[in-house]
């Protein structure tokens, strides 16, 4: 294993982590009393994680070999385009097509979702 890979390794655990346990908390009922001003600190608790994974992310692509790299990119940039695509097909099948209403926050577990099966279509950097 690389130590970019080592690295990504160790920052991705560290964040997802982060992020499960802030989610776990906030969806599972735990911290329904919260609201207002700490309402606002809850919501940049459990989106810290995300930004530090995306973080993640990039530097491990800017610390890889090209072709690692340039796999990697193509993977993110695919995932996160099905993901706006998906996003946006949902948000106006809620308003027009009566389609149940989805939580704003499973757009990170789509992609991340999406990024975990982007290796089945793209082994290339061409």
């Amino acid at each position: 294993m690389t130590s970019a890979a080592k690295a990504y390794t160790f920052r991705t655990v560290f964040f997802m982590l982060g992020y499960v346990v802030a989610l776990v908390l906030a969806v599972g009922g735990a911290l329904d009393a919260i609201g207002g001003v700490s309402g606002w600190v809850l919501a940049a608790a459990v989106a810290a994680p995300v930004a530090g994974q995306i973080w993640a992310t990039l530097a491990f692509i800017r610390d890889s070999d090209e072709f690692v790299a340039g796999v990697t990119a193509k993977r993110f940039i695919l995932a996160a385009g099905m993901t706006f695509a998906l996003s946006v097909f949902w948000g106006f099948a809620e308003k027009f097509a009566e389609a149940p209403h989805i939580e704003g926050w499973w757009v990170y577990v789509v992609f991340w979702g999406l990024m975990g099966f982007m290796p089945v279509f793209i082994r290339s950097s061409r």
